[in-house]
Formats: C-alpha cells, structure tokens, sequence
C-alpha cells in the first residue's frame, strides 16, 4: 500500500453511539489495550461506558469527548498495525486531540485525561438553558457570519459561527436569544432548512472563553513533539508541523469557529488518493461528499473504520486489483 497517499479525517462530538468500539476491542488486541489505557488514566470504566452506555451518560460532554478519542485512536492503531498510516492528519473539533495523537504530537494518556477535562471545562461555561446552537442548511458560509453579525447587532447577545461544516451546512452558536433571532433571520435569507440543536452548551463562541482559559493551564502543562506528519488545525485551516502552533491551536479553538471546508480545501490540494475517516460514524464522510462535489465537480467518497466490517471494507479498497 505504499503507493497510497492517506488523508486520516478524526470525528468529532456528535458521532457517539452505545456500543462503538466494542468490535474492535474484542477483535484486537492493540484496541483493547487502548480502552485499557483510557480506563487506567481516567479512573473509571470508560470501556463499559462505550460498550454498553447508558445512552444518557454517554451524551454528557464530559464522558463523549474521551468516548468518541479512544474509539478513534483504537481504530487509527489498529489501522497502523495493518501498515495502514496517513500522510496528512485533520479532526473535527475533538477529533483534532485524535489527529494530534496519531501524529505522535500527544501522547494517549495525556490527551484522553485532557478532552475529559475539555468536555467538563466546556459543560461548566456557560449555565444550562443560556446557550443555544442551531444548524443552517442551504445557505453559503459568507451570508451566515453576515446573518450573525446582524442578530449580534438586533439582539444585544453573541452568536456566530461555530462550525463552518460544508457549503450547504454552517452551524451556529451563541445566547439563546441571539441564536433564535438569526435562525430566524437566517430562514428569511432564504436557508432552506434551520435546525435548533439538542446541546448541553454553546460550543466554539465567545461564551466558552472561561472554559479556554482553564483549558489553556493543562495545554500549556503537556509536553507537544513536532508531529510525524502534517496536522490541518481547525483554527487556521493550514498544514501545521510546529509543535507549539499546534498547542497554541487547541487552545484558541475552543472558542473560534471550526473552518471544516477550508480545512479539507487544503488536503484536497495535497491530491490525496483516498480520504479515511478514523473513529465511530460517518458524518465527516458525508461532509467530504459535498465539499469536494463543489470543489472538483465530483465525490471521492471517505471510506470509514469504525469497526471490524468497515476495516475489511476499507484495507479492501485500498489494495490494489491483481
């Protein structure tokens, strides 16, 4: 597979479901010690957690964002024991902690204790019932920061935008009433559809900068090493092999806005042969379809490992026909 020019896509908060993992850790021994590493650094049993929930707590950001990082780099290292290894790394929001372990940026122990606290950090920031996030569908990324300057503007609250997903998909974030009024706004600036998303906080706004400032303690306390491959950071939307930048650029991306399409703009112009998504879900894939429709006029689909199934599917498709 040496021929292969690998771009590893890392899922994000959101992907999450009972049950993930569970294949992979019973199928591999490399996976298995991954959850038995997440286990020991985090004190509890976030194995049984992943495998067999409950639902509710795995849903508390807390608990998701360790969940949903050591699916992915169970996933990422049994991938690397395949002889499976990228030549560019990028993750959605979260997913960049995944990216930067797999580039030897982090190491494990040290990025599962922190997304913990990220996600503790980040349910903490903002009271419950404050914040909001909603989904626009159908409008350009440039209208809907335009549309949010102008609820800013009308409603006195913040509310910009959080993640900048593909050119049919921005979603925003901010004080509930700040989010209604440029939902509404938004609808009336001909979006085709405008979702209220079921959050426990208002993630990548202003409203999270107490969280980024406890953040910024423990990153400013971890060693980071020059990464063994580039990193796409979520705040710059740039190829990135300097360690401090990247440290730098978790930290300023708790309350930016995560520039997804620019991001996968950057690893498109690297010509990468396949696209992989590596962790639980397939919601970056879906992304890549529409981003690189509008960019090149056609869809290389991401293949996917989450488990033993898309693994196979996966090594499958990138071993060349005899």
């Amino acid at each position: 597979m040496s021929e292969r020019k690998l771009a590893f896509l890392f899922p994000g908060q959101g992907s999450q479901a009972v049950g993930m993992g569970r294949d992979l850790s019973e199928k591999f021994p490399i996976a298995k010690q991954t959850f038995e590493e997440a286990d020991e650094a985090l004190e509890f049993s976030l194995s049984e957690l992943c495998f067999e929930g409950p639902e509710e707590k795995l849903k508390l950001t807390e608990f998701t964002q360790p969940a949903i990082f050591t699916v992915s780099i169970a996933a990422q290292r049994v991938l690397a024991e395949k002889g499976v290894t990228p030549s560019f790394v990028a993750g959605h929001s979260l997913g960049e902690y995944s990216a930067d372990v797999a580039a030897g940026v982090l190491s494990f122990t040290d990025a599962v204790k922190t997304v913990r606290n990220r996600g503790r950090y980040m349910q903490e920031a903002v009271p419950a019932g404050e914040g909001a996030m909603a989904a626009i569908l159908g409008l350009a990324p440039e209208a809907v920061i335009e549309v949010c300057a102008k609820a800013a503007s009308e409603s006195g609250g913040v509310v910009s935008a959080a993640n900048l997903n593909s050119p049919e998909q921005t979603v925003i974030s901010g004080s509930v009433a700040a989010v209604e009024k440029a939902a509404a706004i938004a609808k009336d600036t001909g979006a085709k559809k405008v979702v209220m998303l079921a959050v426990s906080a208002p993630f990548h706004c202003a409203l999270m900068q107490p969280a980024q400032d406890r953040l910024a303690e423990d990153l400013r306390r971890l060693n980071f090493s020059a990464p063994s491959r580039p990193v796409v950071t979520n705040v710059d939307a740039a190829l990135t092999t300097d360690a401090e930048q990247l440290r730098d650029a978790l930290i300023r991306q708790v309350t930016a806005s995560v520039r997804w399409v620019e991001s996968m703009r950057v690893l498109i112009d690297q010509k990468p042969t396949h696209f992989i998504e590596v962790g639980p879900g397939k919601v970056l894939a879906g992304l890549m379809r529409q981003i690189q429709h509008r960019e090149t006029g056609r869809s290389q689909t991401a293949l996917n490992v989450g488990d033993e199934a898309s693994l196979e599917r996966t090594l499958a498709a990138l071993t060349p026909a005899s």
